[in-house]
């Protein structure tokens, strides 16, 4: 791929944009697209938190280590090839794209984004992969083909940790997402953790999700907008298969969910066949895609997972809000979504002589 001798330096400004918006620039301020949204009241409710605000910084690292066109001099088709690659994949099942971006969130939650999440057992003991939350997840065989493909290109040189963020981004766009820079240089992790695995359980409560995601340095309102990930995909019935029978043992449905909706996730759970019960949160004509649908159908009460309908039990709701209001709020999800995947993508990054890059993605060197 040929690049204009300024493109570095544009993409340089783009994030420093970005993250100027957020509070690593030293009088940061709120987004104007969603602020404005707000009503009187909700606005003198906000109290000065930061909620309201970016912050870009993460518990151990910073973007700073890292680099637009890190493998411009080493492997210069890096970055198309992983595109190309995803498109490929996409056009064959477009399920890989929602599989990607969670594959990647259950990366970046555990450690840092260093695709430990990626690694089978080693010498026997469990891998993240083992943990309970990771069990279902898919895309493993998409980023050995991309990982694959760039070995034949350019031998022990791009890291799976990039390719697992650069694949991340990518899916996101097919799917109608926003596109977003992604600095590369991230390393390997030698290691799994899976003692450590501890993302949000699709049950938790409001206050639940807001502390995993503030214990990693996401605001409230970072915490909304990455959630609406959730707009793509489909979802098992075995994650909220009690709320629609026996919700928390009272044998009656989950009260908070609209009584249409149960009867529909009733209707796509209580079959017996083999065939995969799923559901997704389907826009016109039952297409999953990227959007701020998604919140719409937490304020109609038909939030599939608890956890999602929950955004609508505390203060989070106000953000809920802003992002089911009509055409504006769906400019300022995508904006508040692309900020907050910047932010995630930088979450405590190997980088320098750190970490390693595996050969095999599956597999750390020997």
């Amino acid at each position: 791929m040929l690049r204009h001798p300024a493109w570095g330096a544009i993409c340089l400004l783009a994030v420093i944009l970005i993250l100027c918006a957020a509070s690593l620039c030293t009088h940061a301020g709120r987004s104007t697209s969603s602020y404005h949204l707000l009503d009187d009241e909700e606005e003198e409710d906000d109290g000065g938190d930061d909620s309201a605000s970016f912050s870009f910084s993460s518990p151990r690292a910073t973007p700073d280590e890292l680099a637009f066109g890190f493998y411009d001099g080493t492997c210069p088709d890096a970055e198309g090839i992983v595109a190309s690659t995803v498109r490929e994949l996409f056009i064959a099942d477009s399920n890989v794209a929602a599989a990607l971006v969670r594959l990647f969130f259950h990366d970046c939650f555990v450690h840092g984004c260093d695709a430990s999440v990626l690694l089978d057992r080693i010498n026997g003991g469990k891998s993240e992969r083992d943990a309970a939350p990771n069990r279902s997840l898919r895309g493993f065989g998409a980023i050995d083909k991309i990982k694959a493909r760039l070995e034949k290109k350019c031998p022990e040189t791009v890291s799976c940790a990039d390719i697992l963020a650069l694949a991340a981004r990518d899916s996101l766009v097919l799917v109608g997402g926003p596109s977003y820079p992604v600095l590369t240089g991230r390393r390997d992790s030698a290691r799994s953790f899976h003692d450590d695995v501890n993302v949000p359980s699709p049950n938790a409560t409001h206050a639940m999700t807001l502390d995993a995601f503030a214990r990693r340095g996401f605001t409230e309102r970072e915490t909304v907008a990455l959630l609406g990930a959730h707009s793509i995909g489909k979802v098992q019935c075995r994650f909220f298969r009690d709320r629609i029978y026996n919700f928390a043992g009272t044998g009656q449905p989950d009260d908070s969910l609209d009584a249409d909706m149960i009867g529909e996730m009733r209707a796509v759970c209580g079959g017996a066949g083999t065939a995969p019960m799923e559901m997704g949160y389907y826009r016109q004509g039952r297409e999953v895609g990227f959007g701020a649908h998604y919140y719409a159908k937490l304020l109609a009460g038909r939030g599939i997972l608890r956890s999602d309908q929950q955004l609508t039990a505390g203060s989070t709701v106000r953000w809920v809000r802003v992002y089911a209001s009509g055409v504006r709020g769906e400019e300022a999800f995508r904006e508040d979504f692309a900020h907050a995947m910047v932010k995630l993508s930088a979450l405590a990054p190997l980088t320098g002589s750190a970490g390693q890059v595996r050969v095999s993605c599956s597999r750390p060197l020997e």
